[in-house]
């Protein structure tokens, strides 16, 4: 008979051993890890302590993970809490830097925006951007992560450029594109393709709605400006 159909069979008359209760005691076998000779009771005590460990150590994994998502929650709180209490453009742009770098302890970081009606005054953050980057953002279903992006977008990290060896592209989108925002890092697996993006999208849509939801304001604030001068001019 071949290993697996004794395998197999055991595994279909399990009232074998019953039949059989000597053999449990007189079976020996090889220990897994030297060439000791164990009873068939030892082996299987040595295996039941083999899966309690692979299980404990997965279990350690769950918790890691876990107590790191619930780190990552709170920065994200503390972010959502401090782009709320903006009221200016020069705000929301030191607010969410400050924490990037110092709450996220991303090294460097740039952004850029389009499709808004706000005064861009001298913020870099409004320099303009060819349509092969509009296009790169608008492609981007979920933040992109890895060590290549187009020389265009790499610039925009001045010199510290050529230092840069990992990347993460988020994509600012509503019901429109309305920019890029870009994670650089030295340590060329900061940012690796395998990693998880779900806090990197749900970072992008926030600040996607805070600046929308700024513009919009700014949009509304100038409309009524407006109409109050013309009301005076009428009068």
């Amino acid at each position: 008979m071949k290993p697996e159909e004794i395998a197999q069979y055991l595994q279909e008359h399990p009232q074998f051993f019953n039949e059989y209760a000597d053999l449990l005691a007189d079976i020996q076998i090889f220990h897994p890890q030297d060439d000791k000779v164990v009873s068939l009771n030892e082996r299987q005590v040595i295996s039941l302590r083999e899966r309690n460990r692979v299980l404990q150590d997965k279990l350690l994994e769950l918790i890691s993970f876990g107590e790191e998502n619930d780190a990552i929650g709170e920065k994200m709180h503390r972010l959502t809490i401090a782009l709320l209490a903006v009221s200016s453009l020069d705000e929301l742009f030191n607010a969410l830097y400050f924490s990037l770098k110092e709450d996220f302890t991303v090294p460097l970081v740039a952004l850029r925006l389009w499709n808004i009606s706000s005064d861009a005054g001298s913020h870099a953050e409004f320099t303009l951007v060819s349509d092969d980057v509009r296009t790169i953002a608008e492609s981007l279903l979920q933040p992109y992560c890895g060590n290549h992006i187009a020389d265009e977008i790499k610039q925009w990290f001045g010199e510290n450029a050529e230092h840069l060896h990992s990347f993460a592209m988020i994509p600012l989108n509503n019901t429109q594109t309305i920019g890029l925002l870009v994670l650089g890092s030295p340590d060329a697996e900061r940012f690796y393709p395998e990693m998880g993006t779900l806090h990197l999208k749900r970072l992008g849509e926030l600040v996607c709605t805070t600046i929308t939801r700024y513009d919009q304001a700014e949009s509304a604030n100038a409309a009524v400006a407006q109409d109050h001068t013309t009301h005076e001019q009428q009068t």
